[in-house]
């Protein structure tokens, strides 16, 4: 018996007892699950393609087979398992040309390799957008809270902006966007959501990889694919025609050939004092077809209806979506399995459901949420808090899983981003009561906190947050667990490489589970309503729906 299984055993040994015995969970079975989604038959689980299909009637089969109900839409007053997520599908026809100019001197850009565009999201069918100016807007952030405005009194209608990642505090570590920890502002969505607010022709992110917290690689295979949204009323209201990232050194000497410095101007764009630029003599050029349609994808939903509070919801989710088949990496490999992003927190969602199950029946009903479309923008997630299945104003909790640990066990856990609440005190206290420690985010800058499914629910105030596994590993320590994490970025994240391996013992996943499931099931079996603080910009949107808890 290898050191990694002993050590997870005496760890599931030790857990206490609370309300009932602690379930146990199968290693294997996690392992068994996590290898079929992501074999090469489910195609890299990409929406609206067969392989969809493939996905929703296995996640399906494996909750009836847990002993879940149904619980997706209503259908002649019965539950289905699915809930319909109409989406925007977007695709490039053929190879964008795409070229900047100067002084009338084109600059030809090749889609992937120095520039990585989204099919349109704004309902456009063609993209003209012929010789415009070219505007440096620093992190292109309009925060009057902060008397903050990179654009000051430039008007952008009509032009291409570039924009750094991340906020302007990234850098130095301290300032008015709170230091390391990422705000909103420095999200890509957000740099989007304002140019198309200023009526920008479009918008390119300069890559850098710190501030991203991913590399080239990771951007190309994520903007180059299949583009989706939710349907929108007024779509140009939210995206500019062309949506993009640029590679730094493209940035950096198209800015020298305008005369002007890219190090200099990303040190003045750290200062509220700073002013957007148009690039003497430059223009951008973006020419290509865009084939879009309504499609509908799928959120899988399996429930637990409580003995008590059956109208009362504690809802667990993941999503089973990755980046389905795309460009080949090195060694010709086109499926982007995704074994780690999100075989893992699907399979987890499943064992979840078995223990709840096999378990007793808890007062109040719990959710199991297997949401779509996550990688195209948390937008499984943003449909359902948009259009819930149950109230959000009597749902308790979401604790959602996203790429968790295949390895051995942690001494300790975290969540995405440092969002304080009553859910994350839980989370800490329980797992305290395991003998576990909760480290929080290592990685604040990288603004995790934005990136998975608990946001909509976040930002709508319902008390969510994001599960991490620990890098504090009981077989190697942090050294072992942050060169792993450093590895899988690099390496593995949103690449074809992202797939199961015989090795991996997942008895950390399982000991995770242990703690997922006491802070779930207590929740399920009291009268507690978890709540965000007074300086928490989700209370008000909570407290707003406060008259209909008990």
């Amino acid at each position: 018996m290898n050191s990694r299984l002993c050590a997870a055993i005496a760890l599931v040994v030790s857990a206490p007892v609370f309300a009932h015995d602690p379930p146990r969970f199968d290693p294997q079975r996690l392992s068994e699950e996590v290898k079929t989604l992501s074999s090469d038959a489910f195609e890299g689980r990409g929406p609206a393609t067969p392989a969809e299909q493939r996905t929703v009637d296995y996640v399906i089969k494996q909750m009836q087979a847990a002993g879940l109900q149904p619980g997706g839409e209503l259908k002649a007053g019965k539950r289905t398992w699915t809930q319909p997520v109409p989406l925007l599908r977007a695709d490039i026809v053929g190879t964008p040309k795409l070229a900047f100019a100067h002084d009338g001197k084109p600059q030809v850009l090749e889609q992937g390799k120095d520039i990585a565009v989204r099919a349109a999201l704004d309902g456009s069918t063609k993209v003209a957008i012929d010789k415009v100016p070219v505007v440096f807007a620093g992190y292109g952030v309009t925060a009057p809270e902060r008397d903050w405005n990179d654009f000051k009194d430039l008007d952008v209608r009509g032009k291409l902006v570039l924009v750094l990642i991340n906020d302007p505090d990234f850098e130095s570590g301290s300032g008015d966007f709170g230091g390391k920890a990422m705000t909103y502002y420095g999200r890509w969505t957000y740099k989007y959501e304002e140019a198309a607010r200023r009526g920008a022709a479009g918008l390119l992110v300069i890559h850098e990889t710190a501030p991203a917290s991913y590399g080239w690689a990771t951007v190309k295979n994520s903007n180059t694919n299949t583009m989706f949204d939710i349907v929108r009323k007024q779509p140009k209201a939210s995206h500019s025609q062309l949506e993009g990232w640029i590679q730094r050194d493209v940035a950096a000497n198209l800015l020298k050939q305008a005369g002007l410095d890219f190090d200099s101007l990303k040190q003045q764009a750290r200062t509220r004092d700073f002013k957007a630029v148009q690039l003497d003599g430059v223009t951008f050029s973006a020419h290509y077809n865009v084939r879009s349609q309504v499609i509908t994808s799928r959120n899988v939903v399996g429930r637990i209806e409580g003995s008590s509070h059956p109208d009362e919801t504690v809802i667990y989710s993941a999503h089973w979506d990755h980046l389905g088949v795309g460009a080949p990496d090195a060694k010709g490999d086109r499926i982007y399995n995704g074994a780690v992003d999100n075989a893992t927190g699907t399979a987890a969602l499943i064992e979840m459901g078995r223990a709840f199950a096999r378990g007793p029946k808890p007062q109040r009903s719990v959710v199991f949420l297997n949401v779509t479309a996550e990688e195209k923008g948390l937008l499984g997630s943003e449909y359902y808090a948009a259009n819930p299945l149950y109230p959000l104003a009597t749902t308790v909790a979401v604790l959602n899983m996203d790429a968790l640990s295949p390895f051995g066990p942690a001494r300790n856990f975290t969540t995405s981003g440092n969002a304080a609440s009553d859910l994350l005190d839980k989370l800490v206290a329980d797992g305290k009561a395991m003998g576990l420690v909760f480290t929080p985010d290592p990685h604040l800058e990288a603004g995790y906190f934005f990136r998975s499914d608990h946001f909509p629910f976040a930002k709508r105030g319902v008390p969510a947050l994001s599960f991490g596994s620990g890098n504090d590993w009981v077989d190697g320590g942090v050294a072992a667990g942050e060169a792993e994490q450093a590895a899988y970025t690099r390496d593995r994240y949103h690449q074809p490489a992202d797939e199961w391996q015989a090795n991996w013992p997942f008895t950390g996943l399982a000991q995770d589970l242990q703690l997922l499931y006491r802070v779930g099931s207590e929740l399920a079996n009291s009268r507690d309503w978890p709540g965000w603080p007074r300086d928490s910009e989700f209370r008000a949107a909570r407290e707003s729906s406060a008259g209909q808890r008990q």
